[in-house]
C-alpha cells in the first residue's frame, strides 16, 4: 500500500511538476506579449527634434500670420473710414450723420447708456423706453438686440477709456476689432481644412479684395451682423476643428467650449441668428444622416439602446444649452416674433400677391432682390468664383463617391491619407460643402445673404487650391501615369496659390493703396442745417414725423422724440411707418392731419428726394407703392390711374394754399427738407 501510494505520488509528481513549469511559462509569455503590445501601440516613437521644431515653427508662423492678418485688416478699415469721411476733422454732429437709418438708432442708445447715471438705471430706461417713439413704450434691448451697446458702454467706462478716447472712436474701434477677429477666424478655418497657413493668407486676400460682397462694414458700422458674424466665424472654426478625425481629447474639449461660448454670444448679438444656426443644423444633420462622420462625434446610431439614449441626452445638453440659456434670458420680457418673414417669403417666391405697402417696399429693396450680374462679374475678376466652382465640384463628386461606397456597405477608412485621394471622406470638408451650397442657394435668391455666403466661398476656395489632397483626388480620377500624382499634387498645392496671390497683388494692391491715399469728403450740409435748427428752435417736448430713415438720424443727433423708427420686427412700428409715409400719397390735408395728430406729432418733415424721386426700377418708388396700396393705381395695368380728387400731398403742401395752410405752417426749409408745424388750433382761411 505504501508502495502503491508512493507510485501514485511518483506518477503524479512529474505531472504536478509539469503543470508548475507551464504556468510560469504561460505567465511569462503573456507578460512578454503585453509588453510587446505596449511597445508597439501605446508608446509611439518620439519624433526627432528637428521634426518637432518644424512643427512648432509651422504653427508659430501660421498663428503669427493669422493674428497679423486680422490686425492689419482692422487697421485698414480704420484708415479707410478716416479717409472716406474725414472723420477726425468733423464736428460731433457731422460724425453722427454718417450713421444712417437703423445704424443711427443703435448708436443713439449707446450714447444714452453713457449719459445714464448708472448702468442699472441705463438698462432700465432702455427696457422701459418711452422717450423715443411717441405714445409707445418699448423694450429697446429686447426688440433691437442692444447687447453690443450695453457691453460697449460698460467697457468704455470700466476701462477708463472716457478719459483718453471719444465715445464714437471707442465704439467703431470695437467693431473694427471684431472684423479683424472675423478675418482671423476665416484664416484659421482654411488652415485647419488645408493643413497649410498659405490657404489662410489666400482667404484673407480674397476676402479683402471682394469686401464689397463679403461685408457691409463700409456702409453701416453698427449693423447687428457686423457685431455677430465674427462670433459665428469663430464657432465655425471650432466646429471645423472638432470634426477632424485626428483631434485628441483635449482639442475636442477646447473646440466644444469655444463652440458653446461663440454660439451663445452670436445669438445675443443678432436677432436673426437662429436662421443661420438652423442652416448649420441642417448641414450637420445631413452629415449624420449619410453616416459620413465616422468618429462617433455626431452619430447616435452606435451602441445599445440605453447608450443611444444617453448620447441623445448628452448631445442635447451640450449643443442646445446655449440656445436654452438665450431663450430663458429673453423670457424676462416677451418678444413678438417677426410675422412678416413668412408673408415676405410667400410673396417673394410668387406664392401670393399683395398690395401691402410695407411688403412691396421690402421687396423693392436691393438687398432683398436676386443678385445682379455685377456681383458675379466682380467675383470672377478676382478669380474667386472660378476656383470656388472647381473646388466645389471636386469635393462634391468625391462626397458622392463616399455615399455610393456607404450604400454598397463599404466601410470608410478611419484615417484618410494623402495617397488615398478621397477628400470627400473628411467630415469637415463635407460639412462646409453642404453649408456653402445651402447658403449659396439662398444668396442666389436674396442678394443681402451674399454677405453670409461669400466669406465662406473665400475660405473653401482657398483651402481647396492649397490642399494636396484635393489635387490627389482629381489626379486619381484621371489615373495619371507619366507623373506621380502625389508629387504633382504637392507641387500644384504650392504653385497655384502662389500664382493666384501674385496676380492678386499685382492687380488689386495698388487699388487698395489708392483708396487709403485718396481723401474723400463727406458733405451733407442740408442735413446738418436741419439738425442744427431742430436743436436750436424746436421745443424739447416736440415730436417729429417723417420717413423712418430720417427719424433715426433725428433721434441720434438731437434726442427729440419721433413717431416712427426704421425697424421691421414690430407690427405697430410697421403700421406707423406706412401711415407716416402717406405724406407722399394722394391723400387730403385732413387725412394727413388726422394721421399725424393721432401720433401726437408736432412737426412734419417732407423730404424732396422722396417726393420727387425718380426711381430706376419701375413701380418701386415710395409714391408708386403708396398709390398701389391706396388703390390710386390699377395693379394689373400700372399705366392706368384711378380717379383721385386730391393731388400728391408733398407737392400740394408746398404751395401754401387752403386747406393745407389751415393744418400746416411752414417754419423751415432748405434744398432737401421742408419742415411744417402741425397746427393745434385750426384756422380755416378762404
Amino acid at each position: 500500500m505504501a508502495g502503491s501510494f508512493v507510485r501514485r505520488i511518483g506518477n503524479k509528481g512529474p505531472a504536478i511538476e509539469l503543470r508548475q513549469r507551464k504556468k510560469p511559462k504561460s505567465s511569462e509569455y503573456k507578460e512578454s506579449a503585453k509588453e510587446k503590445k505596449i511597445d508597439d501601440t501605446a508608446v509611439p516613437e518620439r519624433a526627432p527634434k528637428h521634426v518637432l521644431l518644424q512643427r512648432f515653427a509651422k504653427i508659430f508662423i501660421g498663428c503669427l500670420a493669422a493674428v497679423t492678418s486680422g490686425m492689419m485688416y482692422a487697421l485698414y478699415l480704420s484708415a479707410y473710414h478716416e479717409r472716406k469721411f474725414w472723420f477726425s476733422n468733423r464736428q460731433e454732429l457731422e460724425r453722427e450723420i454718417t450713421f444712417q437709418g437703423d445704424s443711427a438708432i443703435y448708436y443713439s442708445y449707446y450714447k444714452d447708456m453713457l449719459k445714464a447715471p448708472s448702468f442699472e438705471r441705463g438698462v432700465y430706461e432702455l427696457t422701459h423706453n418711452n422717450k423715443t417713439v411717441s405714445l409707445k413704450t418699448i423694450n429697446a434691448v429686447q426688440q433691437m438686440s442692444l447687447y453690443p451697446e450695453l457691453i460697449a458702454s460698460v467697457l468704455y467706462q470700466a476701462t477708463g477709456s472716457n478719459e483718453i478716447i471719444e465715445p464714437v472712436y471707442f465704439y467703431i474701434g470695437i467693431v473694427f476689432g471684431l472684423q479683424g477677429i472675423y478675418v482671423t477666424a476665416l484664416f484659421v478655418t482654411s488652415w485647419i481644412m488645408s493643413g497649410t497657413w498659405l490657404a489662410g493668407m489666400l482667404t484673407v486676400a480674397w476676402f479683402i479684395i471682394n469686401r464689397v460682397d463679403t461685408t457691409r462694414i463700409e456702409y453701416s458700422i453698427p449693423l447687428r451682423e457686423n457685431w455677430a458674424l465674427p462670433y459665428f466665424a469663430c464657432q465655425v472654426a471650432a466646429l471645423t476643428g472638432y470634426l477632424k478625425s485626428n483631434l485628441n481629447t483635449y482639442g475636442e474639449r477646447f473646440c466644444y467650449l469655444l463652440m458653446s461660448a461663440s454660439t451663445y454670444t452670436f445669438m445675443m448679438m443678432w436677432e436673426y441668428s437662429h436662421y443661420l444656426l438652423f442652416l448649420q443644423a441642417i448641414s450637420l444633420f445631413l452629415l449624420d444622416s449619410f453616416s459620413l462622420e465616422q468618429s462617433g462625434k455626431l452619430n447616435v446610431k452606435k451602441g445599445t439602446f440605453v447608450a443611444k439614449i444617453m448620447k441623445v441626452i448628452n448631445f442635447y445638453l451640450v449643443c442646445t444649452l446655449t440656445v436654452t440659456l438665450n431663450i430663458i434670458m429673453k423670457t424676462f420680457v416677451p418678444h413678438k416674433e417677426n410675422g412678416y418673414m413668412l408673408k415676405f417669403l410667400e410673396v417673394k417666391f410668387g406664392l401670393n400677391i399683395t398690395k401691402n405697402f410695407t411688403m412691396n417696399w421690402l421687396l423693392c429693396q436691393k438687398s432683398l432682390q436676386a443678385p445682379s450680374q455685377d456681383f458675379f462679374l466682380r467675383l470672377t475678376q478676382s478669380s474667386l468664383l472660378p476656383f470656388y466652382i472647381l473646388v466645389l465640384i471636386i469635393c462634391f463628386l468625391s462626397i458622392m463617391q463616399v455615399i455610393f461606397r456607404r450604400i454598397n456597405d463599404k466601410s470608410l477608412k478611419k484615417a484618410v491619407t494623402l495617397e488615398d485621394g478621397r477628400i470627400g471622406e473628411r467630415p469637415e470638408i463635407i460639412y462646409h460643402v453642404i453649408h456653402t451650397i445651402l447658403l449659396g442657394s439662398l444668396a442666389m435668391v436674396i442678394e443681402g445673404l451674399k454677405y453670409l455666403w461669400t466669406p465662406y466661398v473665400c475660405m473653401l476656395a482657398a483651402s481647396g487650391v492649397c490642399s494636396p489632397e484635393l489635387w490627389t483626388t482629381l489626379f486619381k480620377w484621371f489615373r495619371l501615369r507619366t507623373v506621380h500624382p502625389i508629387l504633382l499634387a504637392l507641387i500644384l498645392s504650392m504653385a497655384v496659390p502662389t500664382i493666384i496671390g501674385f496676380s492678386l497683388w499685382k492687380e488689386f494692391f495698388p487699388r487698395l493703396m489708392t483708396e487709403l491715399t485718396e481723401l474723400q469728403e463727406f458733405y451733407d450740409p442740408d442735413t446738418v442745417e436741419l439738425m442744427t435748427w431742430i436743436k436750436r428752435q424746436a421745443p424739447v417736448a416736440a415730436v417729429f414725423a417723417g420717413s423712418p430713415q430720417l427719424m433715426g438720424v433725428i433721434k441720434l443727433c438731437t434726442g427729440w422724440m419721433v413717431t416712427s423708427l426704421p425697424l421691421y420686427n414690430d407690427d405697430d412700428l410697421l403700421k406707423r411707418n406706412e401711415n407716416i409715409y402717406q405724406i407722399y400719397s394722394k391723400r387730403s390735408a385732413e387725412d394727413i392731419y388726422k394721421i399725424l395728430t393721432s401720433y401726437k406729432a408736432n412737426y412734419l418733415i417732407v423730404e424732396d428726394a422722396i417726393c420727387n424721386e425718380v426711381g430706376t426700377m419701375r413701380g418701386c418708388r415710395v409714391k408708386d407703392l403708396l398709390d398701389i396700396a391706396n388703390g390710386h393705381v390699377d395693379c394689373e395695368e400700372s399705366d392706368k390711374l384711378t380717379y383721385s380728387k386730391y393731388g400728391r400731398f408733398c407737392h400740394e403742401v408746398k404751395i401754401n394754399y387752403s386747406p393745407y395752410v389751415n393744418y400746416f405752417t411752414r417754419v423751415y426749409w432748405n434744398r432737401s427738407y421742408f419742415v411744417y408745424k402741425i397746427n393745434t388750433v385750426i384756422s380755416f382761411q378762404s
